[in-house]
């Protein structure tokens, strides 16, 4: 079974050298595996809640992408596209907020710790929280349940919100589903064998210590300056050094073959200086991410590229949210208003055509299709290629259920000739026809 997994890259910040040991490297490793399908997006709207600067917001969103194509990120292979760009993505939003309990947002991580901030400061306890703070993990849920995620790799500081996904697809699922999960219940995926890198001073490497790396921004100057500020002991050049605990050697290793850590360790504890230390950690990094660097240069300088790409992973995006969307809204009662049966049926009465006919079959190049025909053979509507044949089959099951409300939205083109009031006229004759049957 191919297993759907979904990671989102909020856009307020540029890349650093921990981001990419810590969260690029291993999810585009692991996007390459047999039997998985990856969903990767800028959470720009995500964005928006921690950030107010315009500015900021456009600069990550173009530095974060060309980090990620620059880093290897297969676009062929995966979906790769932004969060603003899936006006679905939204609309799922509301429907999920209409069946989020206002106890469980109040339970939520992020807006208890600013509940928390401002009772300590003796501030009105909501002093400062907007609802795109308070409802975070309802929007959350809309970017997983969108694309029925199986798995959401996340720090554990983020668990609590793939509970609250499953808690509202849960109660969507019960709600809505007339017997049948619309979502596919995620698991989080903790990321407990994935390397997290000191910084300057030893602390986690992240901005808010002012203690990172830089990936790419400045260029080799820039990586060579940070690097020689890593703190390291007093030990001069030619006395042994404790490799074990050191800061550089951890940096050192997640670029590091087998056998260069097994050198370099022997070195320190030969005398090695911590100057022409810092040094190797600077060529060995320098080997693995300049050719990277030199990319993303020239994806930053045409933006107009990132843009294409983005485009073109929010088209395939798109082309199983709307349908999915389709379903979702049908769901919970918005539904197209179509003449009953009955009136169809007395309307049609005088002349009583032959019921159309749905026809499913599979070509040549493996893909399944659909195409429904009058009773003298003549096509009335054809339908787009499918990977598998039972989702040729749950077209054609809805549009026999829903005639003409299955239309808006579906994979289907018009027959040669043929008017969409023809179109709708075939399916909801069929759908009344079954329906006497």
């Amino acid at each position: 079974m191919t297993q759907r997994v979904l990671t989102g890259i909020t856009t307020t910040g540029t890349p650093h050298l921990g981001n990419y040991v810590g969260a690029i490297r291993p999810a585009i490793a692991a996007s390459r595996e047999p039997g998985v399908e990856s969903f990767f997006f800028l959470a720009d709207y995500h964005a928006l809640i921690k950030c107010d600067d315009p500015a900021r917001i456009a600069r990550s969103r173009l530095e974060i992408a060309a980090t990620w194509l620059a880093a290897g990120l297969d676009t062929d292979r995966v979906t790769f596209y932004a969060q603003s760009d899936i006006p679905e993505i939204t609309e799922l939003n509301w429907l999920l907020t209409c069946v989020t309990a206002k106890g469980q947002m109040n339970r939520a991580h992020a807006y208890k710790a600013s509940v928390d901030a401002n009772t300590a400061k003796g501030e009105d306890p909501d002093a400062g929280v907007t609802m795109g703070l308070y409802c975070y993990p309802v929007l959350m849920a809309a970017d997983i349940l969108m694309f029925n995620a199986h798995r959401v790799p996340v720090g554990r500081d983020q668990v609590q919100h793939i509970e609250m996904a499953r808690d509202v697809a849960l109660r969507f699922n019960h709600l809505y589903g007339a017997g049948q999960d619309l979502f596919v219940l995620p698991e989080a995926e903790i990321e407990e064998a994935v390397a997290t890198l000191p910084g300057l001073d030893g602390r986690k490497m992240s901005k808010s210590y002012d203690n990172t790396v830089p990936l790419f921004e400045g260029g080799p100057k820039a990586l060579k300056e940070a690097i020689a500020r890593i703190v390291t002991d007093s030990k001069l050049p030619g006395e042994p050094k404790d490799p074990e605990g050191a800061h550089l050697v951890t940096i050192y290793d997640a670029f590091a073959t087998a056998d260069q850590r097994a050198a370099f360790r022997a070195d320190l504890r030969a005398g090695l200086a911590w100057g022409e230390a810092k040094q190797r950690l600077v060529d060995l990094i320098e080997a693995h991410v300049g050719p990277m660097r030199a990319r993303y240069a020239d994806l930053v300088a045409h933006p107009e590229q990132i843009e294409a790409v983005l485009q073109a992973g929010a088209h395939k995006a798109r082309a199983r949210a709307t349908p999915f969307l389709k379903e979702l809204r049908h769901a919970v009662g918005l539904r197209r208003m179509v003449a009953s049966a009955a009136v169809q049926a007395e309307a049609s009465a005088a002349t009583k055509p032959a019921v159309p006919v749905f026809k499913q079959y599979r070509e040549a190049d493996g893909q399944f299709y659909f195409k429904l025909t009058t009773a003298s053979g003549h096509l009335l509507l054809q339908s787009a290629a499918f990977a598998e044949g039972r989702e040729a089959g749950n077209w054609v099951k809805r549009f026999k259920a829903e005639g003409a409300a299955a239309l808006a939205g579906a994979p289907v083109s018009l027959g040669e000739g043929v008017s969409q009031a023809d179109a709708e006229v075939a399916l909801n004759a069929l759908m009344a026809s079954l329906q006497d049957a």
